[in-house]
């Protein structure tokens, strides 16, 4: 006879499902394969040498009793189906066995069967998710192929959690028993809580291989196939499903071996045209009714901007601040609207103050990292349709100041940026200065009482919004370089001329031009202002000169 060709294969397969896992069904098939199951030809002597006597086709019977309906079995079992092997049915019928509610409602279940004609599966069961056989084969399991494995701790600890039903659901309104962040966790708290509990529940198919007459032993329980189901809908089957492979193959121990195969097959039923479309209907109105609750949060009224106008929005982060000469820094910001087509609402506010923050050393600065947000809002409208009309952006203005033990404050440095032109995320650095005493009696002063020469228009540091003239003169101003502060700014633009509507963007092209021209604008007064620091540190270089060395006409700058 042809040697049967057998599936080695019996790793886990994965698999995931949108349906209920209640509609899994799987046909499980057993058979007992001996020499006894095939055909025996003996030899007639009394009909000759070629000749067959018609008595050997008759079945032989079994060296090991089996009866005829014992050798095969095939039974269809649903999700978490309970199927009841011969020990359980012997074991539930003594009350005095039954020890938990589970227990005393499988002795229910037991007596109806034996009621009823008794149960249908002789060798095939199955244990369920509630089963102490659930719980100890999640105990007993080995993490490696190794012979002699050494649990670890967090092996241990794994083994003993009870994985979670998901038809538990959370109380809402709950009380926090424990705290969610621990500040300074022990050894023995980072042990004790490093473990993983998942939902999933776990159905083990299982086959009594016994002899005929000695059914219900423990020993001769043999696991067929587990399944293991998680809240997500992903089954894992272990092995897998027979389909166009070989049948597996069970080899029993003991003086008389025997060989058995068995097939698993997913013979879940599949839904007819009418239920999907059923399905899809359901899942339609479902979907819809969310987008009308996500409507019903948003508003029905979307904020439209008027014809010719802008609107900015800005929102900023104070990043961090580094390079100062003391400790315990804080930052005051500002923005400054130009007063020329520029206006925000009534509510905004266009200025704030960081908390104050200490330093960390990272490499050669000190470093206070603020994490500080801000937003704000502002509408450019358009009404100078000329060409030579360009838009003033909005500028930012900062100035970091100290703190020391006797809640006086130092004026660490001025700074100010253009906000970017362009909508995104942008990363800005901005230099900062200070006025600067040559003497030393102000030095002393700045060190011991705190305290130090201000401005009193912050906007003097860039071109303030009241300037009219042509020439901004900052003749005489002494100033030293010191620290930076990092932004974070995420800018977001809202007009008419981003519609689609090529009427709109027609009407709108004067504005959008001015505004790209702007960009460009902008990195023309990023080169001059790199000009007029550079003549700003000149002028700083002669002053520190003598006075002899220096011609008149080198003294004024404009």
């Amino acid at each position: 006879m042809a040697e049967a060709i057998w599936s080695s294969d019996t790793g886990e397969a994965v698999y995931r499902s949108r349906d209920p896992v209640r509609n899994l069904r799987l046909r499980v098939h057993l058979q007992r394969i001996t020499s006894s199951n095939y055909l025996h030809c003996q030899p007639a002597a009394q009909l000759g040498k070629d000749l067959i006597d018609l008595a050997t086709f008759r079945p032989h019977p079994t060296a090991s009793g089996h009866r005829p309906e014992e050798e095969e079995e095939e039974v269809v079992i649903g999700w978490q189906e309970k199927l009841f092997s011969q020990f359980e049915v012997d074991l539930y019928q003594n009350e005095a066995a039954c020890q938990s509610p589970l227990d005393h409602q499988y002795r229910q279940e037991i007596l109806k069967l034996e009621d009823s004609g008794g149960r249908k599966n002789r060798r095939i069961f199955t244990y369920t998710d509630s089963d102490r056989y659930t719980n100890l084969e999640e105990h007993c399991q080995k993490m490696t192929t190794a012979a002699s494995e050494m649990p670890s701790f967090l092996v241990e600890r794994m083994a003993n959690v009870r994985r979670r039903r998901q038809d538990r659901r959370g109380t809402e309104g709950g009380i926090l028993k424990s705290r969610i962040v621990t500040w300074e966790p022990s050894e023995e708290f980072i042990r004790n809580n490093h473990v993983i509990n998942t939902p999933l529940q776990t159905m083990y198919i299982m086959a009594d291989l016994g002899p005929y007459g000695k059914l219900g032993y423990k020993k001769h329980e043999h696991v067929l196939c587990t399944l293991k189901v998680d809240s997500n809908g992903v089954i894992t089957v272990k092995p897998d499903f027979t389909g166009s492979k070989g049948p597996y193959r069970i080899e029993t121990e003991g003086e008389k071996q025997e060989l058995w195969k068995y097939t698993i097959d997913n013979v879940s039923s599949l839904a007819q045209p009418e239920e999907e479309e059923r399905e899809q209907r359901v899942f339609k109105d479902l979907y819809g009714r969310h987008k009308e609750y996500l409507n019903s949060l948003v508003g029905t009224d979307f904020e439209m901007t008027t014809p010719g106008a802008l609107r900015l929005f800005v929102n900023g982060e104070v990043v961090s601040a580094q390079g100062y000469e003391y400790d315990n820094l804080y930052v005051h910001f500002f923005v400054e609207l130009p007063t020329s087509n520029w206006s925000s609402p009534a509510f905004q506010q266009l200025s704030g103050i960081t908390q104050t923050c200490a330093t960390k050393s990272r490499g050669m600065n000190n470093v206070a990292y603020f994490s500080y947000p801000f937003t704000f809002e502002a509408s450019f409208l358009h009404e100078d349709e000329s060409v030579d009309a360009l838009p003033e952006w909005p500028v930012l203005y900062c100035e970091v100041l100290s703190l020391d033990f006797w809640q006086r404050y130092r004026v660490e440095g001025y700074g100010a940026v253009v906000l970017p032109a362009t909508p995104g995320s942008h990363t800005l650095t901005v230099s900062t200065w200070r006025p600067l005493e040559l003497s030393p009696v102000a030095e002393l002063r700045r060190f011991f009482i705190g305290g130090s020469l201000e401005l009193e228009d912050l906007s003097y540091v860039w071109i303030p919004g009241t300037f009219k003239g042509e020439r901004l003169s900052r003749f005489g101003l002494r100033t030293e370089t010191t620290g930076s502060v990092t932004f974070r700014l995420h800018c977001l633009q809202q007009s008419r001329a981003f519609m689609e509507s090529s009427s709109l963007r027609k009407r709108m092209r004067s504005v959008l031009d001015r505004l790209e021209g702007f960009s460009q604008q902008s990195s023309i007064q990023n080169v001059l202002e790199a000009f007029r620091r550079a003549r700003r540190r000149m002028q700083e270089a002669r002053e520190s000169l003598p006075q002899d060395l220096v011609s008149p006409s080198e003294t004024s700058v404009s």
